[in-house]
């Protein structure tokens, strides 16, 4: 199928006319590769077929062509990209806040929502915030953050990866963890 429209949004992609290279190596609608030849002999061929002839590589010489139908081809080559994006969105970082004096609810609630955070493929940066006299006990801090990635080792079937200590940023501490792929070694009881 011939595209008449010249003002048609063709986006990327050079077709029919538009291709200026004297030789250009061809791949047919079926996919195979038929071989190099001059850019008109490659259009007539085309246009015999009611396709068009599409630029795939620019960057190579002679560039290559295909034969196919522009809106189908344009089609495949979109949901193509949106599965790339959908696939190469990877985690984001979630923040969960605790208190250096958390009571053991607060906490528990914190850490469920830690491990769901981390089921569904986030990293966590696991903050403790200090507020006013509370930065004289920093040790509280550490043991808060300590204590979640223990708790989170023992109760996950994964392996928890610590990929920033505890460190201080002004009045918080902050660690960031993730989880691996790979699941934990059984182990074998006697």
């Amino acid at each position: 199928m011939k595209i008449n429209n010249k003002n048609a949004d063709y986006g990327n992609w050079v077709i029919n006319d538009q291709i200026t290279a004297a030789e250009v190596r061809v791949i047919g609608a079926d996919g195979t590769q038929i071989g190099v030849m001059p850019i008109l002999e490659a259009l007539e061929l085309a246009r015999k077929d009611g396709l068009d002839l599409i630029q795939i590589a620019t960057h190579i010489t002679p560039p290559v062509v295909k034969i196919a139908n522009f809106g189908k081809f344009r089609y495949k080559e979109e949901k193509k990209l949106k599965e790339q994006k959908k696939k190469a969105k990877g985690g984001e970082v979630k923040e969960i806040r605790f208190s250096p004096f958390i009571a053991e609810q607060d906490y528990q609630t914190r850490l469920k929502r830690v491990k769901e955070f981390l089921d569904e493929g986030n990293k966590v940066r696991a903050s403790v915030v200090f507020k006013g006299r509370q930065m004289d006990s920093k040790d509280f801090g550490y043991k808060v953050l300590n204590k979640t990635l223990v708790d989170l080792r023992a109760q996950s079937r994964f392996t928890i990866i610590l990929d920033m200590e505890p460190k201080f940023n002004g009045r918080h501490l902050t660690m960031v963890i993730s989880q691996s792929k790979k699941q934990k070694n059984a182990e074998t009881e006697n």
